[in-house]
C-alpha cells in the first residue's frame, strides 16, 4: 500500500540530465580563447615570473575547455546525433587532443587549432538544436 502511495504519478523522460538550455559550446570557446590569449601574452613578455603565472592560468583554462567539450560529448550529444554526424566522435577526440597540445604549449597556433575544432563542434551543436 505504501509503495502505491509514494509511486510516481507521472512518468517523464528527458533528452539530457538537465534542460538542454544549460549546454553550449560557447563555454569551451571562451576558455580556449583565453588559452590562446595567454599564449600570445607569454610570447610578448620576457619576465619569467609573469610567464610562470601565465602558464598556470593557461593550463587551468585548457582543462576547463576540455571539461566543457567532454560534458557536451557525454551529456548533450546522444545516439541520434552520432548517427546523423558520424564524424562527431572523432571531432570531439581531436578537439580534446588539440586542447591538450595547447595546454602543453606556448605557441598560439595550438590554441587556434583548438578553437577551430571547437567551431566545428559549435556548428554541429546548433544544427542539433534546430532539429
Amino acid at each position: 500500500m505504501l509503495s502505491r502511495l509514494f509511486a510516481p504519478k507521472v512518468k517523464v523522460s528527458a533528452h539530457c540530465d538537465l534542460p538542454c538550455g544549460v549546454y553550449d559550446p560557447a563555454q569551451a570557446r571562451i576558455e580556449a580563447e583565453s588559452v590562446k590569449a595567454v599564449q600570445e601574452k607569454i610570447a610578448a613578455n620576457d619576465d619569467p615570473h609573469f610567464q610562470a603565472r601565465a602558464t598556470v592560468i593557461k593550463e587551468q583554462r585548457a582543462e576547463l575547455a576540455k571539461h566543457h567539450v567532454s560534458v557536451l560529448w557525454s551529456d548533450y550529444f546522444k545516439p541520434p546525433h552520432f548517427e546523423k554526424y558520424p564524424e562527431l566522435h572523432q571531432l570531439v577526440n581531436d578537439t580534446l587532443k588539440a586542447l591538450s597540445a595547447a595546454k602543453a604549449s606556448t605557441d598560439p597556433a595550438t590554441g587556434q587549432k583548438a578553437l577551430d575544432y571547437i567551431a566545428q563542434i559549435d556548428k554541429i551543436f546548433w544544427e542539433t538544436k534546430k532539429a
